[in-house]
């Protein structure tokens, strides 16, 4: 097993109160039972590939959180209203994709109370996954921390669509909180492997929950 795909224990243990599946969420906070599956998209909105994946969710009736670098969003704010309007969550990633580990605890909370001007969400996740102790402690007074527990790694130039789809069938379970991303970057492979990954969620009985 990766530890990228479904990261660790010793990884969930170094963001404390972050959530990375959903039967670790207290009652009433998020949807359960069943075989419910969370799907999440970071690091857009982008003309080039969020339009598509809101198209795509409308055709199978799914809601998603999207997870917006906030200067994405001021560029193209129109794209940020229409995830709204067609009924998705935006969860805040930071208003310059910045890792918590390369800066201070003070630039890091500055930076995403800039995004929260924009963005007006409880849902935060910390790019690349990683943020301090400290950086964790205080943004959970004021946040959600949403990690993962199934990351598709879309974004790797090294993989394929059939490997992106092979990971979502390998590491899906109930309560996977799991991640793609509407980026250019990860378009190449994106582009297949999400109705392929979604086909085969449907196809296991999955059923798409919301954050």
């Amino acid at each position: 097993m990766s530890w990228i795909e479904r990261p660790p224990l010793f990884f969930r243990m170094l963001v404390p109160g972050g959530i990375f599946r959903v039967r670790n969420i207290s009652p009433g906070t998020m949807q359960s039972g069943g075989k419910s599956i969370y799907l999440t998209f970071d690091d857009g909105p982008v003309p080039e590939v969020t339009p598509w994946v809101l198209d795509l969710l409308d055709r199978y009736g799914i809601k998603a959180t999207f997870f917006m670098v906030a200067d994405n969003a001021r560029r193209y704010p129109h794209l940020l209203e229409e995830v709204r309007r067609r009924g998705h969550r935006i969860g805040n990633h930071t208003f310059h994709h910045m890792q918590g580990a390369k800066v201070t605890t003070r630039t890091y909370l500055r930076d995403v109370a800039e995004a929260d001007r924009l963005l007006h969400t409880d849902l935060f996740r910390p790019p690349h996954g990683w943020l301090r102790p400290r950086q964790a402690r205080a943004l959970r007074s004021r946040y959600r921390i949403v990690m993962y527990d199934l990351v598709t790694r879309d974004y790797s130039r090294r993989l394929d669509s059939e490997a992106v789809v092979r990971n979502v069938r390998r590491y899906a379970r109930p309560g996977a909180i799991v991640v793609f991303h509407d980026s250019i970057k990860a378009w190449p492979r994106l582009e297949e492997a999400l109705p392929r990954a979604i086909q085969w969620l449907t196809e296991q009985g999955y059923v798409f929950a919301t954050l």
